[in-house]
């Protein structure tokens, strides 16, 4: 019998958050679950005009990562798009951050104000962004957000770095962005210490949903090979997240993604940056995956409290409008 073939389209180039996937297709766990997994890079998706997210919605992908807010979007946005539906986290802690070089004077959010911020234009991104500033005193009407092209995706020079900071704010391009700490923030720390401010989102009152997440299209829960291969990405996660495993699961990185060229001849950061996140891998029981309904409360209460959360056509949407329940999902794991 032929292996089951499951397309998961990436939210960027490879990196530490996804060690887990390309631990199980090295270590063939997915082969071993009769299972054949491609994962699609999203300057692909980029080609098409669409987001990973997208991708799935569109049926040309099975599963997509991308963050919370992907699965807030798609819930309230119009009555003839798929509700995607979040199946597992990929981390359970957040690092996500705002940047900006040390230099440009910018040590906290406030002084954002008047500054040009690098946005993926996610649909609550900029908002997300302009409350933190108000959260700490500054005018977040003032934040000057221009978008990357195609949410980054289309920007080869980023696609080569995987790093905005290097393609954008060290040319001057932009004064801010949002980053992984994990990723661009050891990278920065450990080529250039003391390059970059960081400002954690949860130090001023922004409540992060998780990111990132899988999503499926609603069909696609219906299909054995989800569990399958949730079971096969758990036990590559599980792999990373042992200290003592780092260096094995960072060839696994190498050589699953094909050697990207975002890669290559960065050993020593994979590693450092793999530790920096492990910890972040699995529950406190040691699983990997699943998700609390109370995150997932907190993050839409926060984002309809402060009116980040609009419909298509303009209109606020209130919080009893959204079923939590709807948005993920533990049942596979």
């Amino acid at each position: 019998m032929s292996a089951s073939k499951i397309r998961v389209a990436l939210d960027w180039t490879p990196n530490t958050n996804h060690t887990g996937f390309y631990v199980a297709l090295c270590q063939q766990l997915y082969a071993k679950a009769d299972l054949e997994v491609d994962f699609i890079l999203p300057q692909a998706a980029a080609a098409e005009g669409l987001t990973p997210a997208r991708l799935v919605a569109a049926g040309k992908a099975d599963l997509a990562v991308g963050p919370s807010e992907s699965a807030i979007s798609f819930a309230t946005s119009e009555p003839d798009k798929p509700r995607l539906c979040a199946v597992a986290a990929l981390l359970q802690g957040s690092t996500s951050c705002i940047a900006c070089l040390s230099s440009s004077g910018v040590d906290r959010p406030a002084k954002l104000a008047g500054k040009r911020y690098a946005s993926y234009v996610g649909r609550f991104e900029d908002s997300i962004v302009r409350q933190m500033v108000r959260n700490d005193g500054g005018d977040g009407s003032l934040v000057d957000c221009h978008p990357l092209p195609q949410h980054g995706y289309a920007d080869e020079a980023l696609a080569k770095e995987s790093s905005v900071v290097a393609t954008l704010l060290q040319k001057g391009l932009s004064d801010s962005t949002w980053i992984f700490y994990h990723w661009e923030g050891v990278l920065a720390d450990r080529t250039q210490p003391g390059l970059l401010n960081y400002f954690a989102l949860e130090d001023y009152g922004i409540p992060y949903g998780y990111s990132p997440i899988l999503l499926a299209h609603p069909s696609f829960l219906e299909k054995p090979e989800l569990q399958k291969f949730l079971k096969a990405t758990a036990e590559g996660y599980a792999f990373a997240a042992d200290p003592k495993n780092a260096e094995a699961a960072v060839n696994a990185l190498l050589e699953g993604s094909g050697f990207h060229e975002s890669l290559v001849g960065k050993e020593d950061f994979l590693k450092a940056s793999l530790l920096a996140i492990a910890g972040k891998y699995l529950d406190k029981d040691k699983t990997w995956g699943r998700m609390e309904e109370a995150r997932w409360k907190t993050f839409v209460n926060f984002l309809t409290e402060n009116q980040i959360m609009f419909s298509r056509d303009g209109r606020a949407i209130r919080e009893d409008e959204i079923d939590i329940d709807k948005l993920f999902t533990n049942t596979f794991l």
